[in-house]
Formats: structure tokens, C-alpha cells, sequence
């Protein structure tokens, strides 16, 4: 099988480079990303490999059908980037579904105890030998409240956490699991009770921008609010003003929902047009990072292998267990 492997970074081929002589196919690793301008380069292959900000729509579905590409290969559990409606009936969408939740979740803590405690402003203060704590006050994190929206195998984890510090665990997900250490409540009850709240859940249209104006209106006063997901989840412009508002006590993003073109790569030198981030980024209270959560050996490793086992079953008539439909 031939691959045309969109949106490389230097990462990507020491976890894909080995792993593809082992199976036995060819990989043609293109950095740029996978839109309509760079479709026409998967002329030739059998299959396209695309990440979480590549985009693939019905007109490049069609495309990629007169093209005799047989199959879309994702290096993501999350498939809302793919026209999955368009490739119905003409191409294969592979999706690795589960890599590991512990990373994100274990990320997903990270930026909460980082933007409670001021760990990463405290980190550049003392550097400059300022040993001053000023400023930097938390809460505990015991005897607390904590949402969960979304309790699939990340919520799960992060679930497991958040009872490790000791806090009362709230769950919202339309689909409960039994025997979850934690209480299933409406949306509305989360909202009002939590003092944190995770986002865990796919990017749906029910759930998009299930952050807006109104929930964060029901939301108590210096909530904290940390998503690791979807950027989509969040109205952005809605965050922004209850931010202004005082609504708060902190925000971690690992995601944003203008993120494509930004995230994964170096905007150092050149002026950001999106205001919103822009803005988001001046808040004493809000950490940003770009799209990482998911970043440890174990995840690449297992992301590689899913995504290559993938390959593998199509070539060879096997069952496609990680089928999208």
C-alpha cells in the first residue's frame, strides 16, 4: 500500500518511518496539510493519512475517489474534520479510536492544577530570581465540586483523578455507564454546581458550543473551566466575554476552535489576525497550549501502530473494526 501521509512533523516519522518497512508499505510523508489546494498529491496512492486539522470535504472526497484512493486514514480518535456523509459509499475512513485516554487526562490535570496554582507564571517569575508568590493564590482542589461532560474512556480517566484529589465528582453524558464513580446529573445541575468543569466529549452538532453565553450565565462565579477535546465546544467569543465579566477563576485550552493554520506550527514572527486568541492569550488567568495533550511515547506509539493496523486489514480483506460510519 501506498500512503500519502499529510501534515508531517519530524515526530511523526520516528514513530511511522519503522513501523511502515514492518508492514511493508510505502510512505510519502508531505508537510504541508491536507486542503483543497494540496489534494492532487495524493495522486498515485491508495490511501491519504491526515491529522485533527487537516480537512477533507465532499469536494475532495470526490476527488479522491477519481483518484482510486481507497481509504482516509486517521492519526485521531475525533473524525469531525472528514465529510463522513460524502464518503459514504466511495472511501473508507479509518479512525484510531482509542490511543491513550491516560495522556489526555493526565494533560487535562496538568492545565487545571497549572492555572489554579500559577505553576507556569511562577515558573518565569522565579527564573528571574523574583521569589515573590504575590499574585499566585489557589484553591484547593479537596471537598470540591468537578464536572465531567463526556464519559467515554478520557472522561473515565480523568474521573479517576479528579476522586484521587479528593473532590465530589458530577457526570454528564447521554449515553451513562454503570457502575461510574461518579453521579450522572443534567447539563443545567452540572453547570450550577461544579467548581471545575472538563470537557471530555466529541465535537457533535449537539454539542458544539455547548460552552455559550447562556450555560456560562449558570456557571458559578470563579468557576474554572479546562478543555482538552474539541475547540468547537467552546463559543470563543462567549468565553471571551464572560472572561472580561469575572466569571472565572481560571481557563486551560488545549484547544481552540480556530486553531487550523495556528496550532502545530511557528507564528512567532508573523502578526495573529485572530483577534479572539489574540485577546484570550492577555488574561492573567487563561493557559493556552497548542493541541497536546494527546503528545507522549506511549500515545505515538500506539496512534502509529492503529493507524498502520488499519491500513493492514484494508489491504488484506480483514475485518475493519475501526471503521467510521
Amino acid at each position: 500500500m501506498k500512503i500519502a501521509f499529510y501534515a508531517t512533523k519530524p515526530y511523526d516519522r520516528i514513530w511511522f518511518e519503522p513501523l511502515a518497512r514492518e508492514y511493508g508499505f510505502s510512505i510519502h510523508f508531505i508537510e504541508l496539510p491536507c486542503n483543497e489546494d494540496t489534494i492532487f498529491l495524493a495522486k498515485g496512492y491508495d490511501a491519504i493519512c491526515i491529522f485533527v486539522n487537516d480537512r477533507v470535504n465532499a469536494k475532495m472526497i470526490d476527488e479522491l475517489y477519481h483518484m482510486n484512493v481507497k481509504a482516509i486514514l486517521l492519526r485521531s480518535a475525533g473524525f469531525n474534520h472528514v465529510d463522513i456523509k460524502a464518503a459514504e459509499d466511495k472511501i473508507v475512513v479509518l479512525r484510531v479510536p482509542s490511543y491513550s485516554p491516560e495522556a489526555v487526562a493526565e494533560y487535562a490535570a496538568g492545565l487545571l492544577l497549572s492555572v489554579n496554582r500559577c505553576i507556569h507564571k511562577a515558573y518565569y517569575r522565579t527564573r528571574d530570581f523574583n521569589m515573590s508568590i504575590h499574585g499566585f493564590i489557589g484553591m484547593d482542589l479537596n471537598n470540591k465540586t468537578a464536572g465531567v461532560i463526556g464519559t467515554g474512556k478520557i472522561g473515565q480517566a480523568m474521573i479517576r483523578i479528579l476522586e484521587g484529589f479528593g473532590m465530589n465528582v458530577l457526570a454528564y453524558d447521554p449515553y451513562p455507564i454503570e457502575g461510574l464513580g461518579a453521579e450522572y446529573v443534567s447539563l443545567e445541575t452540572l453547570f450550577k454546581q461544579s467548581d471545575i468543569i472538563t470537557l471530555h466529549c466529541p465535537l457533535t452538532k449537539e454539542t458544539k458550543h455547548i460552552i455559550n453565553k447562556k450555560n456560562i450565565k449558570m456557571m458559578k462565579d470563579g468557576v474554572y473551566l479546562v478543555n482538552t477535546s474539541r475547540g468547537s465546544l467552546i463559543n470563543s467569543e462567549d468565553l471571551l466575554d464572560g472572561l472580561i465579566d469575572g466569571k472565572f477563576g481560571g481557563v486551560g485550552l488545549d484547544v481552540y476552535e480556530e486553531e487550523e493554520g495556528i496550532f502545530y506550527e511557528d507564528r512567532s514572527t508573523v502578526i495573529v489576525e485572530d483577534e479572539v486568541l489574540a485577546r484570550l492569550m492577555t488574561f492573567p488567568n487563561v493557559l493556552i497550549t497548542s493541541h497536546m495533550g494527546f503528545f507522549t511515547k506511549e500515545a505515538m506509539e500506539a496512534i502509529a501502530i492503529e493507524t498502520l493496523e488499519n491500513a493492514y486489514a484494508l489491504e488484506n480483506g480483514l475485518p475493519l473494526l475501526n471503521k467510521v460510519v
